[in-house]
């Protein structure tokens, strides 16, 4: 594959990524609507105390979130902040990116430092998620985006890395 094709898919790749981190930082924000509507379109709430039929793990555990974060938006709404700053973080690191999209030569440390917090993102999301209470199956879904991010980085650096080594191998004035 020639050096254009391999940028177009790193750059290709690197946008999934950033628009990826915007998208997670958004979600962050408008939690207990969001909630709401979730457990409105899945039947959560109807499933729950239905004629003595037991009501499936996840939306007993949908329904708690519901009723925790809809009792904190009326008694404490500051501790939204921290979901708040939570989705700074993912724009912050979403304009890095930007970075990489721009000069992905220049700067394959950002793919490299991607992979790792991809990486970090399993164990982080198994260690804080049985600390706090958290069904594993949902430790599952959080370590998911850790996954998900993982590929296009991989593929990215991998992409780099073919540029450069096919650069060092063409003599010089020779493309």
């Amino acid at each position: 594959m020639n050096r254009g094709a391999l940028l177009f898919r790193i750059r290709a790749l690197t946008l999934c990524f950033i628009v990826g981190l915007i998208l997670s930082g958004v979600t962050a924000i408008p939690l207990a609507s969001q909630v709401n509507f979730l457990a409105k379109i899945s039947g959560a709430e109807a499933r729950i105390g239905n004629s003595g039929i037991p009501a499936p793990e996840w939306a007993v555990w949908l329904t708690k979130v519901q009723t925790a974060l809809n009792n904190t938006s009326v008694e404490a709404p500051f501790l939204f902040y921290g979901t708040d700053w939570l989705a700074f973080g993912h724009f912050v690191i979403a304009v890095a990116f930007i970075g990489a999209y721009r000069d992905p030569m220049r700067n394959e440390w950002l793919f490299t430092f991607g992979i790792i917090a991809c990486l970090m993102t399993i164990p982080y999301a198994f260690v804080f998620g049985s600390v706090r209470g958290i069904p594993w199956w949902w430790r599952l879904t959080d370590s998911s985006f850790g996954v998900f991010g993982l590929v296009p980085l991989l593929l990215c650096r991998r992409f780099v890395r073919m540029i450069v080594a096919d650069s060092e191998a063409t003599p010089a004035g020779v493309h």
